[in-house]
């Protein structure tokens, strides 16, 4: 008697046509995401596989210049389908052994990724037990120097922990050093922690973090924009920074030399418009020297601690009322200072509107219906909160129920 077969691994076409483009193109690539703009993923797939170019003519914007860098692109991709799994191989690399794939439009997907336009991800895939995209709601950046001192060490750690314990997640890239000891501070205080990675969820690396992967994984989320088993390259440690970058609503830069990794993180913090924040370090210290100049060249705010950086995000998030334990910020449900629905401002009786009457709404759905964008979503969902309007449910927002 033969033994159960698995069940069969189905994802829609368009999920399907982005987790493959990821194996032919490499994250960040510009003419791909202009494509995806205009075009959906399946028929890019279909317009590679048949060698064609896909959104080109009038009405696409399509000039010479453009579609000799689109046909340069073509050339790129084409050269791995060769090595392109089979449709049944790629859905299993997306549904198993507790991995999952992300998609723009899906509710685990950050909005603040769509802040990087034409480089923003194809899909992404995740291993862990918490929601990304709730997670980022309140999340900080935290890099720095893979050579850390003690000091860096030390404090990257404590601002982690100080932070998990007020409610915020800590975004970090799993390096040896500064990366380290923040997922480290996050773990020890219970909270969130988000590793990005520059190679697939499921190879780590470096190999001697295997475990804080799997720590991580197990009360955070492991991502990464390559497939399963893609290994590391110097290359897409850059092209990954602008994804830890993007996921934080800040960045903190704790140790950097003059020509550290972290700076490249810092300067996507700085032209995605993000706060950009650094910690002094001794001037005798060549590992704060990157730190230092950050803060004199680029107008990066120092910060010496975690109420610092709350004290600098919390315009731009929500409140700390709605972290676990949190002091509360704003009148209670049933203080006589509650306005009435019809006295709210019009943005917040906007989002207030767009909540569904049942079940709930993350963030970038809620921008989207209510048509204001997420910086004002995210203040109006802390002041609707306050009031006792909304509370947050396992799929974002909801109606507070009586």
């Amino acid at each position: 008697m033969t033994g159960r077969q698995p069940p069969e691994v189905r994802l829609s076409p368009d999920r399907l046509a982005r987790a493959a483009l990821a194996y032919l193109a490499e994250p960040g690539d510009v003419a791909l995401g202009a494509l995806l703009a205009i075009c959906e993923p399946a028929d890019v797939l279909a317009a590679i596989r048949a060698d064609l170019l896909p959104g080109t003519g009038p009405g696409c914007g399509d000039t010479p210049a453009s579609r000799a860098a689109l046909e340069r692109a073509l050339g790129r991709w084409r050269t791995r389908l060769p090595g392109l799994p089979e449709d049944e191989s790629i859905a299993a690399a997306c549904c198993g052994g507790g991995v999952r794939l992300a998609c723009p439009g899906d509710a685990e997907w950050p909005s603040a990724l769509d802040q990087l336009g034409q480089a923003r991800p194809y899909a992404l895939w995740l291993r862990g037990n918490a929601s990304l995209g709730f997670a980022c709601s309140r999340s900080v950046s935290i890099v720095g120097s893979r050579a850390a001192t003690g000091y860096g060490g030390h404090v990257a750690g404590e601002i982690a922990a100080e932070l998990g314990e007020r409610g915020w997640a800590i975004v970090s890239g799993g390096a040896y050093g500064i990366d380290a000891a923040a997922h480290r501070g996050a773990l020890a205080a219970e909270a969130v922690t988000i590793a990005v990675l520059a190679c697939g969820v499921d190879y780590p690396y470096p190999a001697g973090h295997a475990d804080l992967f799997d720590a991580i994984a197990a009360q955070g989320v492991v991502v990464s924009e390559w497939p399963p088993g893609r290994r590391p390259a110097r290359m897409r440690f850059l092209v990954r920074n602008r994804v830890i970058a993007a996921l934080g609503c800040g960045t903190v830069i704790v140790e950097a030399g003059e020509r550290s990794g972290a700076l490249n993180t810092a300067r996507h913090a700085a032209d995605l418009g993000k706060p950009l924040m650094a910690v002094p370090g001794p001037v005798t210290s060549a590992q704060s020297a990157g730190c230092h100049r950050i803060i004199r060249e680029w107008a990066a705010s120092c910060v010496t601690s975690a109420s610092d950086i709350i004290e600098l995000l919390s315009p731009l998030t929500i409140p700390d009322a709605l972290a676990p334990g949190g002091p509360p910020q704003a009148p209670p449900p049933d203080s006589g200072d509650t306005p009435a629905r019809d006295d709210l401002d019009a943005d917040s009786a906007r989002v207030l509107d767009a909540l569904p009457s049942r079940g709930g709404a993350g963030t970038a759905t809620i921008a989207v219906d209510a048509g204001v964008d997420l910086d004002t979503v995210l203040r109006c969902l802390g002041r609707l909160a306050g009031y006792g309007f909304i509370e947050r449910c396992e799929r974002g927002w909801r109606l507070r129920r009586s």
